[in-house]
């Protein structure tokens, strides 16, 4: 800025009627002022004081010397009418004085510019740009008229690789002198004026090269928001780059990545393009890891990893990527190891010892039965193998990651307590010793192997699926779940049989340990099975749902087009099976994330003539948008539920069509009482009645087919609303308004789907009102809206302990002791709110709520679609579904290891994180903390900072495993 003094633009007064809307009042009546009367303005002239009628004097004087012939005198009038703008003071609230007092010469001086000689017209415009935003509103845009006459050279169109210094305002030209809301005012039309040339498909370089002026200001005046948002505007956020320094980086990537979820397509990708060049240009490699697992760009996690050669970096940068269960190959061996995840069992045995947690839990100690209320009759009655397998399940969340429980893992006892269960259950018990072992496969599989020879074909099941979960987001080179699984794909003796065959658990147990892997050889295996037509449709099905999980997000063309095809080739009798919805959700899952790559997808499915299209269609369509916060993909899911099943225009059709049908079954028996004379007469008769009878017969089940899918759509559409508005804050809070009215209004397939919906979107955040409304759910008149509710309770509250919730859980388990289905539901909602005795998670969302695991939410999206139907599923025989919970647990820890990778104790501020965008200075980011030694446990919402400046961390997120760094520039304060 020259000069000493401020000049009017630097004012926090907004000059102009139609600048942003922080303008003050004051600036209003400036907007549609009339002309003042004779009077007025005598009265305006006696308020005047001395020092201000002589300013406006020699404004007047110098707007006259502009007016008369002798061109000498143009530019040191303008040079002393720049001067008093520039260097003109008024009060907080009211407009400069010089731009009030000029403002009637406005009209007067733009007829002026049309008269004056061209080489003089830069000089004038300059002024009348300033003075424009006096004039502006109504669509007029005078300061950027004048300020693009003022400046000839902007027509040159500017490159990607300009640099700044180039970009930078001249000494001829420095329009920064007019001040921060001038350039404001400025940017403000620009965009205006780009969106109104884009529609009319006109050059806007122009508009380019002055916005590339501004934006260096910007950034260099703390107005970091201003100038992403201007590049966007101009829709050229990729020049953004090339301005930016080390002093402002952060705050303008801080700014573009909380503005994501809030942008449409193609706008996103590119701001998170943008911001990952920014973030990797200045060697800030975590936080470009995070935004390139965002991208989903293995090239560009690569070059992170290829950016430097510091060993530890490259573990921090691994443990980070394990996390997301996202599997990639360095050379390094150590940097593999940390990326394999397999020091992950020994760092969260390390904070259950810290804790005091390693004594195993009994399924008993989480029950207490003993504190139910009297009211009602007492569970135990019901000591059934149904809740033995109950307490199967809570054993095993109550117990996962710990290598030890008290009902399977001790020696005298293992074999009886499985036994306590029956034909499924067997299976599901003995898989139940995966979770126990959960990312110890060393330990877990020794276990396992004894089961693998049992004679009883449940147990061995149970085996092959836990050897699947055992192996859940561990790498291996040596691939002892492949190796132990292949031999069961072929197995086809009881394929049609059920859920209890081997070659189903093996589909599900490689689905469960290849979970995000995108394992070329594991599609080269499984797709033919998926295409085999004399597998089953539940085989098939499994098959396609375990590619799904393996290559999730990977919108891989070789498994949807072989998916496609099979849906294309079976018979309608196999598309209307239980099982084909798995399918479907299987090539959902290859989408997730993928909006932009599912346009084909979509045209070939609606070349499947059978209801079912639609079931995978809005399947496909809710996994592609998955986390994008879409607000035109929720409406259109609203607009599915709002529908009804069956329209008025469909009802007559039918109504006519079985008027018809019984017509001709009349006309035909008529023909056959009074016609027949003899035989072959009446067995024409017969024919032409049982004919129509079948037609009609037929029409009926096609229209109670067609019901069936169109109440899955709307049911799947609720869990849509779920899966798309979790990636944002304020798209959670409107879903959860509008279950309320879907519970109110909606229709009993719909009023299912909501409490699993609930549970979704608040996946192990246990808010007050969202588990009171559940509550009240769960004692719904229509049961399976109870039993739904009931679960998504334990989803909610997920491995948090939340005291009311398990008072809630206790006080359902009495109310139902009667009922063997809901209080099955609720032994596995107790299991898990108190997961991994209180330390683990079931949020798909981490590195502070930036990153959403596709992993994560495949399985809690997969259970959820088990859930839409629980008597055919999991309160059926098909329970062991609800191991693909697995693919989203992971522990809510936070473990500090020195450079040897060992548990180091440290002390961190532990918080509520507190949203720091845009905000001056250097705030707070944490509020209400906490100190704490670690290892600690994070809540959802919760950030830890490091106390002191001992130790500096190589992750830019105190989450997970933190490798510190003794910090050499520390001063020894003893000292």
């Amino acid at each position: 800025m020259a000069g000493p003094a401020k000049s009017p633009a630097e004012q926090p007064s907004k000059p102009a009627a139609s600048a942003p809307p922080s303008s003050s009042s004051d600036a209003e009546p400036l907007k549609d002022q009339k002309p003042l009367s004779k009077k007025q303005q005598q009265q305006q002239e006696e308020e005047l004081s001395e020092e201000d009628e002589k300013l406006k004097n020699e404004l007047e004087m110098l707007v006259e010397r502009l007016k008369e012939p002798d061109t000498s005198l143009y530019a040191p009038s303008l040079e002393a009418l720049k001067n008093f703008i520039r260097t003109s003071t008024s009060s907080m609230t009211a407009v400069p004085k010089p731009l009030k007092f000029l403002r009637p010469h406005y009209p007067d001086l733009v007829k002026l510019y049309d008269t004056w000689p061209a080489s003089l017209k830069p000089l004038l415009a300059d002024v009348l740009s300033v003075l424009g935003m006096t004039y502006s509103g109504d669509g007029n845009r005078d300061s950027l008229k004048y300020r693009l006459l003022a400046s000839p050279d902007l027509s040159t169109k500017p490159s990607t690789t300009t640099s700044a210094s180039s970009t930078s305002i001249s000494d001829e030209d420095d329009i920064s002198s007019w001040g921060h809301e001038y350039m404001r005012h400025l940017a403000l039309e620009i965009g205006e004026e780009y969106s109104l040339r884009t529609d009319n498909d006109e050059p806007t370089d122009d508009l380019l090269a002055l916005s590339l002026k501004i934006v260096p200001y910007f950034l260099k005046h703390n107005a970091e928001a201003d100038a992403v948002d201007l590049l966007m505007e101009i829709e050229k956020i990729e020049y953004l780059p090339q301005f930016v320094d080390a002093t402002t980086f952060a705050r303008v990537c801080l700014y573009m990545v909380s503005c994501v979820p809030l942008l449409p397509p193609p706008d996103d990708l590119a701001f998170l393009n943008t911001a990952y060049n920014i973030y990797f240009t200045h060697g800030q490699l975590t936080q470009a890891l995070a935004l390139a697992i965002r991208i989903d760009n293995e090239e560009l996690i690569r070059a992170v990893f290829d950016a430097t050669s510091d060993t530890l970096v490259q573990k921090q940068l691994a443990f980070i990527l394990a996390r997301q269960q996202y599997w990639l190959d360095v050379e390094d061996e150590d940097v593999q190891e940390c990326l394999s995840n397999n020091l992950l069992t020994k760092n969260f045995l390390y904070l259950a010892k810290e804790l005091n947690l390693m004594d195993p839990k009994d399924p008993k100690d989480i029950y207490k039965s003993y504190l139910d209320a009297s009211a009602y009759p007492s569970s135990h009655t019901l000591a059934s193998a149904k809740q033995n397998l109950a307490s199967s399940f809570v054993n095993a969340f109550l117990n996962c990651g710990y290598n030890k429980d008290k009902l399977l893992t001790v020696e005298s006892e293992r074999d009886s307590w499985i036994y306590q269960t029956k034909d499924s259950g067997l299976t599901s018990t003995t898989a139940s010793l995966g979770m126990i072992y959960q990312w110890n496969p060393t330990e877990g599989l020794q276990y396992l192997d004894r089961y693998l020879q049992s004679t009883d074909k449940n147990i061995k099941a149970g085996a092959i699926l836990g050897i699947g979960v055992v192996n859940a987001g561990i790498h291996d080179d040596i691939d002892p779940a492949l190796g132990l699984l292949d031999e069961y794909l072929d197995e086809t003796e009881d394929s049609t049989s059920g859920e209890n065959s081997n070659q189903a658990s093996a589909i599900l147990g490689l689905g469960l340990a290849y979970a995000g892997s995108r394992r070329q050889d594991l599609l080269e295996r499984l797709c033919p099975i998926i295409s085999d037509l004399s597998q089953s449709m539940h085989v098939s099905s499994l098959a396609a749902l375990a590619l799904g999980h393996i290559f999730v997000g990977s919108a891989n063309g070789d498994i949807a087009s072989t998916i496609l095809q099979t849906l294309l080739e079976r018979s309608p009798e196999q598309l209307s099976e239980k099982w084909t919805r798995f399918m479907a959700l299987g090539l959902g899952l290859l989408y997730l994330g993928k909006y932009e790559r599912t346009e084909e997808v979509l045209e070939t499915i609606k070349a499947i003539e059978h209801p079912i299209s639609s079931v995978v269609d809005v399947l496909v369509t809710i996994c592609s948008y998955a986390g994008t916060g879409n607000v035109l993909q929720i409406q259109k899911l609203l607009h599915n539920c709002t529908e009804k099943v069956e329209t008025e225009e469909e009802e007559e059709e039918d109504i006519s069509l079985s008027g018809v049908s019984a017509a001709v079954a009349a006309a035909a028996a008529a023909a056959a009482e009074d016609g027949a004379d003899d035989d072959e007469d009446a067995a024409v008769a017969a024919a032409a009645a049982a004919a129509a009878a079948d037609t009609t017969n037929a029409t009926e089940e096609k229209d109670t087919e067609k019901t069936l899918f169109d109440s899955q759509v709307q049911g799947f559409s609720v869990l849509g609303l779920a899966t798309i508005a979790m990636g944002e804050e304020i798209g959670q809070e409107m879903v959860l308004r509008h279950f309320s009215h879907l519970m109110h209004y909606g229709e009993a397939h719909i009023r299912r789907s909501v409490p699993l919906a609930m549970g979704l979107v608040s996946a192990s955040n246990p808010e007050m009102k969202v588990f009171d409304t559940l509550s009240r759910y769960s004692h719904d008149s229509d049961l399976e809206v109870a039993i739904n509710a009931i679960y998504s309770m334990g989803v909610v509250g997920a491995g948090t302990n939340n005291a009311r919730l398990a008072q809630l859980l206790r006080q359902l388990a009495s109310y139902y002791a009667r009922e063997p289905n809901s209080l099955f539901t609720v032994r596995i909602a107790q299991g898990l709110l108190h997961m991994g005795k209180g330390t683990l998670t079931l949020s798909p969302f981490n590195t502070e709520r930036q990153i959403l695991s596709r992993v994560s939410l495949a399985g809690l999206l997969t259970v959820a679609v088990a859930w839409m139907d629980p008597r055919e599923f999991i309160l059926g025989t098909s329970h062991s579904l609800l191991y693909f919970l697995t693919s989203a647990i992971r522990p809510r820890m936070l473990v500090t290891v020195d450079e040897n990778l060992e548990p180091i104790k440290v002390n961190v501020r532990v918080g509520q994180a507190v949203n720091v965008v845009g905000q001056a200075g250097k705030p707070k980011t944490i509020t209400g903390w906490v100190t704490h030694s670690t290892p600690v446990l994070l809540g959802y919402g919760e950030r830890a900072e490091l106390e002191d400046d001992e130790y500096t961390s190589l992750s830019h997120v105190l989450e997970g495993i933190v490798i510190l760094k003794k910090n050499e520039d520390r001063m020894d304060v003893d000292k």
